[in-house]
């Protein structure tokens, strides 16, 4: 009944009213009037999935009319009893989410977990920082909170897993799981909390009361990074969505959050490099938030090559790139540079679907010659701060031990 609740989208919309707690403005459609009726409602952008599949698969960020009816075509069997569940998507999110050990009335939060890639990335394919980089205390106090008052409510004995979104100084619960989720071994891990153990002697009839869990303070990060196959499907698009595509997961820790995101990096086998040029191509709606990228990958002396769109936009910020064509715009060209050598890292961040192919081609010319690629500007910012780091010195050997010594 417990996870009939949390996957019910009206049952689950219930308790949060009643609790107090914000979600994302959502509906469920059997038919394309229906779903144009609830994009009218809230607007665009969307979030939509099939109800009939777990996890996120089928899922896809909708940004108008044309992309909901390919939508809605493609759902097969859309029926009343098959019908997708509609959200609206918070666009440029911060994303998290929390891992808890519960008893049936209390929950214990060892540590909130922040996403690299703003909201839309599955959970399973972002980059994750313990403890978080950006969020405000007040909204990590109110993600504890929310975690333990939806415990409660869904009455979890064990282990549970809440994903958040922080839009416009707000806290949205997004979804609740009421089991293990594929963190708990990095949560463990980085903040010394055995919560598979803990949540067994839970579910054996322990109180969390009985186990003496206090909240700590974590000095160290700890950054989990996805692993991807891309590298042995050189046709497949890279970009990633709300539809889960990786194998498996690292995870770097270190006494600072740059060391950690480099580690991590270096754990799945597309190390950073030191030196050399980054190519970016980079969406509008991302171009000011490339600004600190930019800048700390210039004071390093990397050579900036980007595209005209992309140089008019730094040139006007004060900042100079080397300008490179577009495909389609003549020889040589971005995918050129690639395969010349010329491009040590590439920035790539989706935009839009007029010059989707174009990008496509771009990242998986990355792939093809082994040339590290980021499609966020938050991973731009984590990469940058990392190459800083790793650039002052190798890093010394510490044990897992070591670390948790230090956590107070």
């Amino acid at each position: 009944d417990t996870i009939d609740l949390a996957e019910d989208r009206d049952r689950f919309r219930v308790i949060m009213r009643e609790l107090g707690i914000p979600q994302p403005a959502s509906g469920m459609a059997s038919s394309l009037v229906e779903a144009r009726q609830i994009a009218s409602d809230i607007g665009y952008p969307l979030m939509v999935r099939p109800s009939y599949v777990l996890g996120g698969r089928g899922m896809e960020v909708i940004m108008d009319d044309e992309m909901l009816a390919r939508y809605v075509e493609a759902a097969v069997a859309l029926s009343p009893e098959r019908p997708i569940l509609i959200d609206k998507f918070l666009d440029n999110a911060v994303e998290a989410e929390a891992d808890a050990i519960a008893d049936g009335t209390d929950a214990f939060v060892p540590a909130v977990m922040e996403h690299i890639e703003l909201a839309g990335i599955h959970s399973g394919d972002s980059a994750c920082v313990i403890p978080p980089v950006s969020i405000a205390p007040k909204h990590i106090e109110t993600i504890s909170e929310y975690t333990r008052k939806i415990a409660v409510a869904l009455k979890v004995v064990g282990l549970m897993n809440i994903q958040y979104a922080i839009f416009e100084n707000t806290v949205y619960v997004l979804e609740a799981n009421p089991r293990a989720s594929r963190t708990v071994p990095l949560v463990s891990k980085v903040c010394n909390v055995a919560m598979a153990k803990l949540a067994t002697e839970v579910m054996l009839g322990r109180r969390l009361a009985d186990l003496d869990l206090k909240p700590r303070i974590i000095p160290h990060w700890g950054v989990k990074e996805a692993v991807f196959p891309f590298n042995m499907f050189h046709e497949v698009d890279p970009v990633l969505g709300p539809e889960m595509r990786s194998t498996g997961e690292v995870l770097g820790i270190s006494d600072s959050y740059g060391r950690a995101f480099f580690k991590a990096q270096e754990a799945t086998q597309t190390a950073l490099p030191f030196e050399g040029t980054v190519l970016l191509t980079i969406a509008d709606r991302d171009k000011s938030a490339a600004l600190e990228p930019v800048r700390l990958f210039r004071e390093m002396g990397f050579r900036i090559m980007t595209t005209q769109g992309t140089h008019d936009f730094f040139k006007d910020n004060g900042i100079e790139t080397v300008p490179v064509r577009k495909l389609g715009f003549g020889r040589p060209n971005l995918v050129d540079a690639i395969k010349s050598g010329e491009v040590q890292l590439l920035v790539n961040t989706p935009s839009g679907k007029r010059s989707a192919e174009d990008n496509s081609q771009v990242r998986k010319a990355a792939i093809q010659y082994k040339v590290p690629y980021i499609t966020t500007t938050a991973a731009a910012i984590a990469a940058a701060k990392g190459i800083a780091a790793r650039r002052e010195g190798a890093p010394q050997v510490k044990s897992l031990q070591a670390y948790h010594e230090d956590i107070r």
